[in-house]
């Protein structure tokens, strides 16, 4: 079993607990469905959060998806003039069959202009 990184995000609405809770467990969810995945194979998540989100750890959306027993962390994203505010991104460490080349990445709503090479 190959290990594979897994990109991800999502532009939230507003800074708030439960919208951030939903944004970031739908992201999940998508990364999941559309990479084949189960929880059991997610070895690790970084999250990274713009300065502007002070609402609650996204985190906190994995392990209500049920995502329990899998390390994971939250950062904060660098502050540049001009980036796209309120945004949660996601880097997760998976193991997976597929070619790295056929890993979906995922990026939600206004996020997609993100990474235009790589959004699904």
């Amino acid at each position: 079993m190959a290990v594979r990184a897994v990109r991800g995000a999502v532009q939230l609405e507003r800074d708030d607990a439960g919208h951030m809770e939903q944004q970031v467990g739908a992201l999940l969810t998508a990364i999941l469905e559309r990479n084949g995945l189960t929880a059991d194979d997610v070895i690790s998540i970084w999250f990274t959060a713009t300065p502007d989100l002070h609402s609650d750890f996204p985190a906190a959306a994995a392990r209500k998806l049920g995502i329990v027993d899998v390390p994971l962390i939250c950062a904060q994203e660098l502050d540049i003039a001009g980036a796209m505010p309120r945004v949660v991104r996601i880097l997760a460490h998976i193991e997976s069959e597929r070619p790295r080349a056929e890993i979906n990445h995922v990026y939600l709503g206004a996020a997609a202009a993100l990474r235009k090479d790589i959004a699904q």
